[in-house]
């Protein structure tokens, strides 16, 4: 089928209306009508190719929720009518260890909402900010938040599950503290979700002006992170700290917060590598730093069930189609509360 998307030819023009095509509902195939699409920083790093390897056309958006529009034949998990979503994984090998583990995102074979490899025209995926998508039943979840709230459901299908699954994987709960250091996309979903989780939270901003903000979120306390004070009221004594920054930083500034055997996982991802740490500063209190990225597809669904008990969805700006380059440029000065998600439905008006 034909459908309308937004989208980029070159890295060099704007993003804009373009015509593109979805492949035909196979046996285990879900085709979903596009409602809402959350905007993620990575989509404009994508379009614009200032990462290498974007495959054009560039169709961006990998936050999706929609309304089951036809199933596949041997589809049993989902029903035309269904509210669902799609994150940033459609298809993986299937068959290796992560795969088996549930863990697509780790497989080598894992293939993205777009600019991944696929048999359909163009020879890569096309994402979400277009009417439709067509996706193989095994990465549709399924969505139980009201109705009224599906648009702010969307970034959690990215920004929710990149900072849930580290605070899952590394313990945040009740008699854990836990720092969340920026107060962003990711960050303002980081203290939302180790608030419900029961964790101590302590946010970290460069920002006075952020305290409150910080507080309203889910922090039980707030640290500037350029008030040595305030740092050093805290060291030793975080059991955990997820690090949302996608700008380079010292890092041991937030290191010597830990206690022994603490960790700090870093879910920013940023355009050059931080300073290196000190490595007295891990040795000795055997400190770790480690990486995480999204969640596979069982941990995205109990996080979207998980947000769905709790009341938790991500603050949001609407958007029509048609501003998504004032967006972009808003975003890129960290102009928003805090992720932008456009209207599909305005595509065709």
């Amino acid at each position: 089928m034909t459908i309308l998307a937004i989208g980029t030819s070159a890295g060099e023009q704007p993003l804009d209306r373009m015509e593109i095509t979805r492949r035909a509902v196979g046996a285990h195939d879900v085709a979903i009508d596009i409602i809402y699409c959350g905007i993620c920083h990575s989509d404009l790093h994508q379009a614009r190719g200032e990462w290498a390897g974007t495959l054009y056309p560039c169709v961006p958006g990998h936050e999706i929720v929609g309304r089951v529009a036809e199933v596949g034949g041997h589809v049993t998990a989902h029903k035309v009518g269904d509210l669902v979503g799609v994150g940033c994984i459609v298809d993986s090998c299937q068959h290796c260890a992560e795969c088996a583990e549930g863990l697509e995102n780790y497989c080598d074979g894992m293939v993205g909402t777009y600019n991944g490899p696929t048999a359909d025209a163009p020879g890569h995926t096309l994402g979400g900010y277009s009417q439709a998508v067509v996706v193989h039943e095994r990465y549709v979840l399924k969505i139980t938040h009201p109705e009224d709230q599906l648009a702010a459901v969307a970034p959690l299908l990215c920004a929710g599950i990149t900072t849930y699954s580290p605070l899952r994987h590394w313990g945040a709960g009740p008699g854990k503290k836990v720092g969340v250091v920026g107060i962003g996309g990711l960050g303002h979903m980081g203290l939302k979700l180790a608030h419900a989780m029961g964790a101590h939270v302590v946010a970290f901003t460069t920002s006075e002006g952020k305290r409150a903000d910080a507080l309203a979120l889910g922090a039980d306390e707030v640290v500037v992170s350029r008030n040595q004070d305030e740092m050093a009221a805290h060291a030793k004594s975080f059991d955990f700290i997820l690090n949302t920054v996608a700008a380079p930083h010292d890092l041991d500034a937030f290191l010597a917060l830990l206690k022994r055997d603490g960790t700090m996982t870093l879910v920013g991802a940023p355009a050059s590598p931080h300073p290196s740490p000190n490595v007295f500063g891990l040795i000795m209190k055997r400190r770790a730093i480690a990486g995480s990225m999204i969640g596979g597809i069982p941990e995205t669904q109990e996080m979207l069930d998980f947000c769905a008990q709790h009341g938790i969805t991500s603050d949001i700006e609407m958007i029509r189609p048609d501003e998504i380059e004032a967006a972009y440029a808003r975003m890129l000065k960290g102009d928003v509360k805090y992720r932008f998600v456009m209207d599909i439905r305005e595509m065709g008006a």
